[in-house]
């Protein structure tokens, strides 16, 4: 199951989404176009963070570097994908600096939730999912109701379904939960605990909007979704005749 765009459109052009983007392709391709494997896993140790070396007291810089870093292509337009889909309504919310201190701000409790899960761990961790994630619990509590348009995949089946945020938002916390808690520690190569942490930051630094909008009356007044109308992206049919049998 893919988010691939939602039905809520921002009011004003997302520059910190944007940049935030940006940024991360243009260092992913700094590195990843330039090195060899070996080089690119020296780098990661260097600027990924390492639980290891935060529990021994170096490399807190890394808190806010790897942030930044991007194991492949599938890792880095994943997320860049679910960033901007969730980004610009939250910039919207916050405005561009509230949002990027918000992004950071979950980026960090993500690392700090995976450090106490797996505080020995010496493999680096790597990507923007942690923040991300924020962003995801951010809007979890303002558009519960927003639809979503998923896309699909089983085997050799696909289709765009139209789920609401909560059902698409909730399920992806609920594995990231999931496989923590199944997953042996250092074991499992994807950091879930950060993915867990980066939501329920987002989740808890959105209250404060959410308590201002009315909290639960907010919900009531709006029946969780956005409250602007909504897009539509109707399905286009197409203009190539059909060749029938005979």
């Amino acid at each position: 199951m893919f988010p691939i765009r939602d039905h809520n459109p921002s009011g004003r052009t997302p520059y910190v989404t944007l940049a935030l983007i940006a940024v991360n392709v243009l260092v992913f391709l700094g590195y990843f176009t330039t090195m060899g494997e070996w080089q690119v896993m020296r780098f990661f140790m260097a600027w990924g963070l390492v639980p290891a070396r935060l529990s021994a007291g170096e490399g807190y810089e890394s808190l806010i570097t790897h942030m930044f870093l991007h194991g492949g292509w599938m890792h880095l337009l994943g997320n860049m994908l679910f960033l901007w889909i969730f980004g610009d309504n939250l910039e919207d919310e916050m405005d561009h600096a509230g949002f990027a201190l918000f992004y950071l701000a979950c980026g960090l409790a993500a690392a700090g939730l995976q450090i106490l899960a797996e505080p020995g761990s010496g493999a680096p961790m790597v990507g923007a999912s942690g923040a991300i994630a924020g962003v995801m619990g951010g809007y979890l509590l303002l558009y519960p109701k927003a639809q979503v348009d998923v896309l699909v995949i089983f085997v050799i089946f696909f289709r765009i379904l139209v789920m609401r945020a909560w059902v698409v938002l909730g399920l992806w916390f609920g594995l990231q939960v999931f496989a923590g808690l199944s997953t042996p520690t250092d074991g499992g190569g994807v950091a879930y605990w950060a993915h867990a942490g980066g939501f329920a930051a987002g989740l808890i630094l959105t209250l404060p909007i959410w308590r201002r909008r009315g909290a639960a009356d907010h919900w009531r007044r709006t029946e969780g979704r956005p409250p602007h109308p909504e897009a539509s992206w109707p399905l286009q049919k197409t203009h190539i005749p059909r060749v029938r049998r005979r």
